[in-house]
This record gives C-alpha cells, sequence and structure tokens, in this order.
C-alpha cells in the first residue's frame, strides 16, 4: 500500500476515527485503525463491538491495499506531523509514515484478525445537526455515570412522526426535550420507535456533528443485535443499543405548575457557584422563594456560612427548597435563555416539597418557546 494525503486531512480522520475507541481495551487489535487505501481515496475505520466509527477521505493512491495501526499513536503522529503531505507506504509488516524531513516507522496488526465493521441499514429519518447538536449537550448532562445501573447511563431517543425526544435521567434529575424529525416516508407507519444510546457516544457524536448540517439517522435490528448509526460529511458512527426497558420518567413531569418564580439565569448561576463556595461536599444549599426575592444560604462547616439574595419575581406561595448545587448548574447551564422559570411540584405530603422543574423564560413575563425541561428532586429540607 502506498499513497499521499494532506496532513490536517489525514489528522482530523485519524482523530475521528479513534475518539470513541476505549483508552483500555482487554484485546489490544481493537484499538486499532484500519486504513483501506482504494482508486477513490482512503476509508478509516475503529470498531470495539460497541461503537464504530468510520471516514472517508480524499487521498493520491499510487497502491492500493489494507492495513491495521495502532489507532491512538497514530493519531499523536498526525497531530505532531510538519506543515507538508503526508507519505505512508508498508512493507511487510511494517508502516512508514513520512512528512516534509520526518519519518516514523510503525508495526502492523493482522488485519485478519479484525472484525468486520457493522453495516448500516435503510435511513430511518434526517434531523438538523445543530439543534441536534444542543439538544444533546442539555440532555446527557442528566444521564447517570453509574454503570451499576447501563440502563440509565443512556439518552433514550423517541421517534415520532415528526419529532425527535430525547429524555435522560440519573433518578435524582430528569432532562428531556423534543426537536424536529424527518422521517421521509417511513414515518407515521408506525407507534413511537425508541432507541437507548449510550451518554458518552452521544455527546462525541454530538460535537463531532453538530456544523454537518443535516445528521441521517438509521436504527437497525440484525442477528439480535440492535443498533444505531449516525452519517454526515463521509463520516459514520454506530453504537450498539442499550438492551432494557427505560423508566418511565415523563410521566413525573406535572401538567401545570401554578406556583414558580422567575429571575435572571446568571445571576442565579453567579450567586449558587458564589455561595457554594463554603459546603462540604455532596451538601445542599437552601433556597427560600419569597415575595421579596429569593435568599440564598449555605450551612457549611462550622468554620463558615454564607449568603445571598437577588431578585426573583414569585407567583404562588413563599418556597424553601434545598438543592444540590451542581445539579442545579447543569440544568440553569442548559436552558439557553436570558431568565430562568423555577417551578414548584406538590406532593401529598404538605411539608416535603415536590421535585422542581426548570424552563427556559425569554423574558420576565413570557415563557421561554425551548422545549427543554429539567426536573431536579429535592434533597430533604434542610433543619
Amino acid at each position: 500500500m502506498k499513497f499521499q494525503v494532506n496532513r490536517d486531512v489525514f489528522s482530523e480522520a485519524v482523530s475521528f476515527a479513534v475518539k470513541l475507541l476505549p483508552q483500555r481495551t482487554t484485546l489490544p487489535i481493537l484499538s486499532g485503525v484500519l486504513i483501506q487505501a482504494n482508486a477513490d481515496g482512503l476509508v478509516l475505520s475503529s470498531f470495539d463491538y460497541e461503537v464504530s466509527s468510520q471516514t472517508e477521505i480524499q487521498a493520491d493512491v499510487e497502491e492500493p491495499g489494507t492495513v491495521l495501526v495502532s489507532g491512538r499513536l497514530l493519531a499523536e503522529i498526525a497531530g505532531r506531523l510538519p506543515n507538508a503531505p503526508v507519505r505512508v507506504a508498508t512493507e511487510e509488516s511494517r508502516i512508514s509514515v513520512s512528512c516534509g524531513s520526518a519519518s516514523f516507522t510503525l508495526l502492523s496488526m493482522p488485519v485478519e484478525e479484525y472484525p468486520s465493521i457493522p453495516e448500516i441499514g435503510e435511513q430511518s429519518g434526517v434531523v438538523p445537526a445543530e439543534e441536534f447538536s444542543a439538544a444533546v449537550a442539555q440532555v446527557a448532562v442528566a444521564a447517570s455515570r453509574d454503570d451499576v445501573t447501563p440502563v440509565i447511563t443512556g439518552v433514550q431517543l423517541e421517534v415520532r412522526e415528526n419529532s425527535l425526544g430525547l429524555v435522560a435521567t440519573d433518578r435524582y434529575r430528569v432532562a428531556v426535550r423534543e426537536i424536529d424529525w424527518d422521517g421521509g416516508t417511513v414515518a407515521g407507519e408506525s407507534e413511537a420507535v425508541t432507541a437507548l444510546v449510550p451518554a458518552r457516544t452521544l455527546q462525541e457524536v454530538g460535537k463531532t456533528f453538530g456544523h454537518s448540517g443535516t445528521i441521517s439517522v438509521a436504527i437497525t435490528s440484525r442477528d439480535d443485535r440492535e443498533l444505531i448509526a449516525f452519517s454526515a460529511d463521509k463520516k459514520t458512527v454506530t453504537s450498539l443499543l442499550i438492551k432494557g426497558n427505560f423508566p418511565p420518567v415523563r410521566r413525573l413531569f406535572p401538567e401545570t405548575v401554578d406556583n414558580y418564580a422567575v429571575m435572571n439565569t446568571a445571576d442565579l448561576i453567579e450567586a449558587t457557584r458564589r455561595v457554594a463556595l463554603v459546603l462540604e461536599r455532596e451538601a445542599a444549599l437552601r433556597y427560600s422563594f419569597t415575595a421579596d426575592g429569593l435568599t440564598l444560604e449555605a450551612i457549611g462547616s462550622e468554620q463558615a456560612q454564607a449568603s445571598e439574595s437577588i431578585d426573583a419575581i414569585l407567583t404562588g406561595d413563599d418556597t424553601v427548597v434545598s438543592l444540590k448545587p451542581q445539579f442545579l448548574l447543569d440544568g440553569l447551564g442548559a436552558v439557553h435563555s436570558e431568565f430562568v422559570r423555577i417551578s414548584f411540584t406538590k406532593t401529598e405530603n404538605p411539608n416535603k416539597p415536590g421535585p422542581v422543574l426548570i424552563t427556559s423564560q425569554s423574558s420576565r413575563e413570557q415563557a421561554g418557546a425551548d422545549s427543554y425541561r429539567y426536573l431536579l428532586q429535592p434533597n430533604l429540607l434542610l433543619r
């Protein structure tokens, strides 16, 4: 195999191919990147039996062929090469990479032992890339990072006729967002299709394809393996779906809420960060909403305490809730609006507050148009 390729194009392609590979793998061969050179250019692929990445780039191919090489090492080398065309050639089990006056020799890995990249089925639909990327960033923050319960480490995608819902939870909070979905002719033939995608994979897809215009999505089931594929700009990522039933968290959202407060988002974020400085780990902040505004209080260790008041417009009763500051900040950082509405839900016990609902607010008086909703369970009230 022998080819020459633009340095920046090659470096970007290799780094895309290795991005989703695990840092450590029990099978060293799965840490490789497969490079296939043919008359049309190069195809670079990686696959660890759960996630695959594949991208096509242009190159001047003198001799077609296929080679498997350590992915992270090649990505580091490609990212540091001087600004000149990259020449790659293979001879027996060695791969030479030269660029300007720099040259490297790498050992190839046995191609015949590498698993075949998953085939993608028929396209299920298309989503606007920027909106999808923003929605993933808003929702995935609420997914669990604890592998003990794999089903909540994913983001549930819910495909309907012309909308795509994203839902995530870690038991303490739930985040939901709806975006447009173009299902073409397939849409409307059946009820909602769901796909539970690992949150980490979905976050990388959102970042990688965020400026691609549109993203093509395919959900396929083959040989008892269900997978989802995202494609844009000659790049494709596939992921196995998480098996199991996602909890029915949508029913936790209230139909209407009469008791809520509206305040400036940035003011609330800054005040929360300041007052939380004296908190011990895992402790909660006390938020008191009254007609006079909002008061934040941190009862930290014996050495330090803090409080701060900010403007807030309250509708309904005075309310006191205690919330973990980081969980609240995650929701506030995702509303993307100048003002935020915090709504208070009721429980059957009048002394125990229900979850607080965080939504966007375009002005002090008007609710935002964004469909993003973030439901946060308060801690038991601080005494």
